[in-house]
């Protein structure tokens, strides 16, 4: 396993980072299983493991808390926190309020005295930035984390998080985690650009595209809606609908072409990730140690210049072929009243 340095933190992470959203109710629910996978994980290699609070409700947190036990100073642990965790007011977001709380829990769930990677899961906009960074500055200086991230932030929200930490002498955002696979390019047009001039590390989530890069997922096949993330959210696989039919038209060309260079599907998709170089780590999320065998064995594969021009002509740089982040999008877009005039001032003449 090679490893590389995450940002500007000194800290050295594997190429592969473990992510443990599948572990607990949501998809594997044996917490020994879980534990063996994280093991297997450890002993080839991996060193930075990925979960945050809210994946099954805080089980994924303790999961990975007994897994570490007696391994705890030998790994690079992140975490995040941003989305509801129960039911209630304040209970959720990035105020200072929520994350003091959050921060406790989780470091109780996990068993450690401290989180090296604490990450913003999501923006807020009800929050102030100068709320978020001011606490999240506090608590590097108390010794509960040791560095804190952003996790699916526009460009643009990056850059003026940056601007506020140095105007105010706050820490900065020293990484960003967001989407990236062969078929949701769409962060090489603004975000990784940003991330490499700001020095910031990157790890990335989906490399796998929802499971569209599995090789189990395929055009004319029936989806298994019963296990994994087709379950979560079955409209995602639905074959009928014109975004996942552009899905499968594009994985079905990936699959011929990991066919033609001798590959599989998904060790063609990990290599891909790991080639540009604004991208620190891969987050990998195995559901099954067969899962996770799929990704080690993959992890030497090397793509050359003719096959990445390949890949292009398929997916063209900074393009999506599906929106990635399906779980969150900004007010800009929700919000009518921030896209709409009142009637009566949308003409352009009276």
């Amino acid at each position: 396993m090679r490893y590389r340095v995450l940002g500007g933190t000194g800290i050295e992470v594997s190429v592969h980072c473990l992510g443990a959203m599948m572990f607990g109710s949501v998809g594997n629910p044996d917490h020994d299983d879980c534990i063996r996978i994280i093991h297997t994980a450890l002993d080839n290699g991996i060193n930075f493991l990925d979960t945050a609070d809210m994946y099954s409700s805080g089980e994924s947190e303790e999961i990975v808390g007994k897994a570490l036990k007696g391994r705890r100073d030998d790994v690079v642990l992140a975490t995040k926190v941003h989305f509801p965790m129960g039911e209630g007011r304040n209970r959720s977001g990035n105020s200072r309020r929520w994350i003091v709380r959050a921060v406790e829990d989780s470091l109780r769930r996990l068993d450690t005295d401290h989180i090296d990677l604490y990450q913003i899961h999501r923006p807020d906009y009800r929050t102030d930035i100068e709320e978020t960074l001011s606490v999240l500055t506090d608590l590097v200086r108390a010794g509960k984390i040791r560095a804190f991230g952003s996790s699916t932030f526009p460009a643009e929200e990056i850059v003026a998080a940056h601007a506020v930490s140095d105007r105010m002498g706050f820490g900065r955002f020293r990484t960003e985690q967001p989407p990236y696979s062969l078929l949701t390019r769409g962060i090489e047009t603004s975000v990784l650009p940003t991330t490499r001039r700001l020095g910031m590390g990157v790890l990335v989530w989906s490399p796998l595209a929802w499971g569209y890069l599995s090789g189990k997922v395929r055009k004319g096949r029936p989806v298994d809606l019963s296990s994994g993330r087709a379950a979560l959210y079955p409209s995602r696989f639905d074959p009928s609908l014109p975004e996942n039919a552009a899905k499968l038209d594009a994985a079905e060309q990936f699959a011929l072409l990991a066919e033609e260079i001798g590959c599989s599907l998904p060790e063609l998709a990990l290599a891909f990730t790991s080639t540009h170089p604004a991208v620190t780590s891969t987050i990998i999320g195995p559901r099954t140690m067969e899962q996770l065998e799929s990704a080690l064995k993959g992890a030497s594969l090397t793509l050359d210049d003719a096959i990445l021009d390949r890949i292009d002509e398929i997916v063209p740089p900074g393009t999506n072929v599906y929106d990635a982040n399906g779980a969150w999008k900004p007010p800009s877009l929700t919000d009518l009243n921030l896209r709409r005039r009142p009637v009566a001032d949308r003409a352009a003449a009276e």
